[in-house]
């Protein structure tokens, strides 16, 4: 047996997993806050770490049912219809509920027993169980020859957005205040489309949502561009 713990928890702007971008990276402005527990929330521990513009963390899926894994999955980089290996792909369902993610840097926090790391383009839900911390190092994870299989270039930028003026005028106020990224945030998450890939425009007009902070997102796709319909608290 190989017994795991994990070393802090994550607080994040996502609050469930639909609309997550479906890599670290992606949205820039997505922001989380990794919290280290005792007895790992020694300052020690991280000396050093500051030098670093990013790290790796090895976290827990823990928003996936336990053990539910598939041998093949149904990417959405190939359209959501065409099957292939788990082990060939990023998918949630795994074996083993470990997810891989590299994010930015953007502080680190020791105040006594508060030790914390301030993070950004992240794909993490709210609550994550992070296992580990490893530096990124540049000359090692960054491979100018390597091949991405069906996934070897970024993702397309889909659609457009645009804010009805009510959701703008709400975001606008959110921005002043405690979330001075989030017009960006919801632009960077739409622009990619978070809907099902095998959904495509069959329900042209349907309305979606999702929740980020402390609000409720309501967003519709029109003539191939995202109209962000209504920002709201949290019901």
């Amino acid at each position: 047996m190989y017994p795991l713990e994990p070393i802090g928890t994550i607080t994040s702007c996502f609050k469930e997993k639909f609309g997550i971008p479906r890599q670290p990276g992606l949205a820039p402005a997505a922001k989380a806050t990794l919290v280290l527990k005792a007895p790992y929330n020694q300052p020690g521990a991280l000396k050093g770490l500051e030098a670093f513009s990013h790290i790796w963390l090895i976290y827990i899926l823990h928003g996936i049912e336990q053990r539910k894994w598939k041998p093949t999955v149904r990417p959405p980089r190939l359209g959501g219809n065409r099957r292939t290996g788990v082990f060939a792909t990023r998918s949630n369902f795994r074996p083993n509920p470990i997810g891989l993610s590299v994010v930015k840097t953007e502080k680190i926090i020791t105040n006594g027993a508060d030790v914390r790391l301030e993070l950004s383009g992240v794909d993490l839900l709210d609550g994550t169980p992070v296992l580990d911390i490893k530096p990124y190092l540049p000359y090692a994870d960054k491979i100018a020859d390597a091949t991405g299989g069906f996934a070897s270039d970024a993702p397309e930028q889909r659609l457009a957005v645009e804010f009805t003026p009510e959701a703008h005028t709400v975001g606008e106020r959110l921005a002043a205040g405690p979330h001075p990224d989030i017009l960006d945030l919801i632009e960077q998450m739409l622009i990619l489309d978070p809907r099902p890939a095998y959904s495509g425009d069959s329900d042209p007009g349907r309305m979606y949502g999702f929740r980020i902070y402390d609000v409720d997102v309501h967003w519709r796709v029109q003539n191939g561009r995202v109209v962000v319909v209504a920002i709201e608290p949290a019901a």
